[in-house]
């Protein structure tokens, strides 16, 4: 052990410990792994490098990679986020992922896991958020296992197939190992076929519905008639949502859903090959007792100030564990921050500056793709924001290969047939302008 100083365990705690478990060696604690999955030989591990080796070994790696102009959406978005949030998420105060349990000396981390909720209950319309999930395809797979918890002798679940594909795979995952069928809601004109949903509807043994507020097209959907159709089944309405959107379409309470779900990546958070994203869930208050992962409350303490505590939590992991709903134990505590950084600093007259300067971007780009002749519409007259679809007049590998060379991510193929565009208020003109002409050329 003298060449490893640092170790906490010495040899007469490693031979304290085995005892305790009836073993002699800290090889027998792997003797249930089969031979042929042990290795034997010498890790090729390379030569310990000094502080400046590393910084520039990892210079040259950033070197290779190539910045892209994102016109690309797919549930990630590429927003502007105020330059000062990661100074403040990188405070030693803020920087854990996990909810605080001894509320005594946790006041600033529960505040703002207690801001977090109140501004996603603004945004959604919903009486009662969480302190996070994960990201927005497991909040809809929690969603899903709440729906089948709040119905009685129901056994499916229905999905829009105009949700994200990430959100059906996760969530028929998800249903697989919980005994739920999965059934899907067919898409009619790029829209969820309402006709369709009530004849699923009528077979009687659906616990829920999950349909998009803006869905895989980029089209923001009329849920008209959606609630009452699900409601006169006793069935949950689920809509999977955009947050940062939220700002200017009907919120999921307007459409009169139970459970609001989707990732608060689009408030800011970076792009980041896919992560760290956030995910939220906010429901009506008669759904309160049956939310996976942690509600933080508002309360005040012996002196009468006014202080926050975790709330509601007995039904999960800690105790009766075969019964809960859910036993998520954890949360995206500094992704919560970053939103909810990123919503104090922008207000609502920013959100709404943010989806208006996406929405004209979008709808520039839309129609200069058309009058190239290269594109006709897969969906006429259908309202979209900063998305949208084009059925493509040439062939889209040639096109995604002009456009890559120029620097380019654009025209993602999401089906046979289509391909997306989108534009946020990040994508400047001589940008969008630049796309247009590439293309022109193919």
């Amino acid at each position: 052990m003298g060449q490893f100083a640092y170790f906490p365990h010495t040899g007469e705690d490693i031979k304290a410990m085995l005892e305790k478990v009836s073993l002699r060696s800290l090889e027998d604690l792997y003797s249930d792994v089969p031979e042929e999955f042990i290795r034997k030989e010498e890790y090729d591990l390379p030569e310990a490098l000094s502080e400046e080796e590393v910084r520039a070994r990892f210079a040259g790696l950033a070197a290779k990679n190539r910045p892209m102009k994102v016109f690309v959406g797919a549930g990630a978005y590429d927003h502007y986020a105020p330059s000062v949030i990661p100074y403040l998420l990188s405070r030693s105060e803020f920087l854990t992922a996990y909810t605080p349990y001894q509320c005594e000396i946790s006041q600033g981390t529960l505040r703002y896991i207690f801001e977090y909720q109140s501004m996603i209950c603004s945004l959604t319309g919903m009486d009662v958020s969480n302190a996070s999930m994960y990201d927005g395809p497991t909040a809809a797979a929690e969603a899903m296992m709440m729906a089948m918890a709040s119905t009685r002798k129901k056994s499916r679940v229905l999905l829009s197939g105009a949700l994200l594909p990430g959100v059906i795979k996760v969530v028929s995952t998800y249903a697989k190992f919980h005994g739920v069928a999965i059934g899907l809601i067919p898409v009619m004109g790029g829209q969820t076929c309402i006709n369709c949903l009530k004849a699923e509807l009528a077979k009687g043994d659906v616990a829920g519905v999950i349909v998009p507020s803006v869905n895989r097209y980029g089209i923001v959907e009329d849920h008209t008639g959606f609630a009452d159709a699900v409601h006169a089944e006793k069935a949950l309405f689920i809509e999977y949502c955009d947050p940062s959107a939220l700002a200017v379409v009907k919120t999921p309470a307007e459409w009169g859903a139970d459970i609001a779900v989707g990732d608060g990546q689009s408030l800011g958070i970076p792009l980041t090959y896919g992560g760290p994203y956030v995910g939220f869930m906010a429901v009506k208050k008669e759904h309160l007792r049956k939310m996976p992962g942690r509600i933080v409350g508002q309360t005040t303490d012996k002196e009468g100030k006014r202080a926050y505590v975790l709330t509601l939590q007995a039904r999960e992991q800690h105790i009766r564990r075969e019964k809960a709903t859910s036993n998520i134990c954890s949360n995206q505590s500094l992704m919560a921050l970053y939103v909810t950084i990123y919503l104090s600093l922008m207000g609502a007259e920013g959100l709404r500056e943010v989806n208006q300067l996406s929405a004209s971007g979008a709808a520039y780009l839309h129609d200069r793709l058309l009058e190239t002749g290269k594109f006709e519409e897969a969906f006429p007259g259908k309202p979209f924001l900063k998305e949208f679809a084009l059925r493509p007049l040439v062939p889209v590998e040639k096109l995604q290969e002009k456009l890559l060379a120029a620097g380019y991510f654009a025209a993602l193929q999401i089906e046979e047939g289509i391909v997306t565009f989108c534009v946020t208020e990040r994508r400047t003109k001589e940008e969008v302008d630049g796309l247009i002409s590439i293309i022109r050329e193919v």
